[in-house]
């Protein structure tokens, strides 16, 4: 029996696996990450689904929930993108439950890659997916595609008040510690505008000071 839609025609799988990381999720991160990763769910699976795309709801589920986990706190002094730690953190849970390396592979690659503009539309679909919901949910690339109706009832479900501030915050906090991880992303522009005396790397000075002595 197919799963139940659950906004705006896009079912939620009805997984062990879903719910268990729909629990995980909820428990560690605050109201707008929840939030916002159930919305890059649904917005990715409705461009999925308008561009006839074929993918796996499951993967799909799974790299949005896990997306921004590398924003918390704990991962604040790990040297690594707040992106790769969330990946990390998602093939973790994808392994601890037995699923298939090619799988883990995608998810990983999913959120690795979700603030890697050009990229992952090129990819699997799951990759670009993830990308997709993400870009719709933050900076509305695509607003047209998905109609009024639609977003309504997904906002509904998981509303976003205030978001734009508020995303924006959780970025600054989740990657400030680490500011030589935004080298070369576009995370360097959030700590330029909310970091004070913040440097942003730059590749050209990086390749003029390097040690070969041409």
């Amino acid at each position: 029996m197919p799963d139940e839609p659950y906004a705006a025609g896009i079912a939620v799988p009805d997984s062990a696996l879903v719910k268990e990381a729909t629990a995980l999720v909820r428990a560690v991160t605050t109201d707008l990450i929840y939030h916002h990763s159930r919305r890059v769910f649904l917005f990715g699976s409705l461009r999925g689904r308008d561009r006839g795309v074929r993918f796996d709801p499951e993967l799909l589920y799974i790299g949005a929930m896990f997306h921004d986990l590398g924003l918390n706190e704990e991962f604040r002094d790990s040297g690594r993108r707040f992106e790769v730690d969330g990946a990390e953190e998602a093939a973790a849970f994808l392994r601890s439950h037995q699923v298939p390396e090619d799988a883990v592979r995608r998810v990983w690659t999913a959120i690795a890659l979700h603030t890697t503009p050009g990229v992952p539309e090129f990819m699997e679909p799951e990759v670009a997916l993830v990308t997709a919901g993400v870009e719709y949910d933050v900076l509305g690339i695509g607003y047209d595609t998905i109609s009024a109706a639609d977003r309504t009832e997904i906002t509904a479900l998981h509303p976003r008040p205030d978001f734009k501030r508020q995303i924006l915050e959780a970025f600054t906090e989740g990657i400030a510690p680490k500011p030589d991880t935004t080298f070369g992303n576009v995370k360097a522009d959030v700590l330029e505008h909310f970091v004070p005396g913040f440097q942003r790397g730059d590749f050209v000075d990086v390749i003029r000071n390097s040690p070969w002595p041409e």
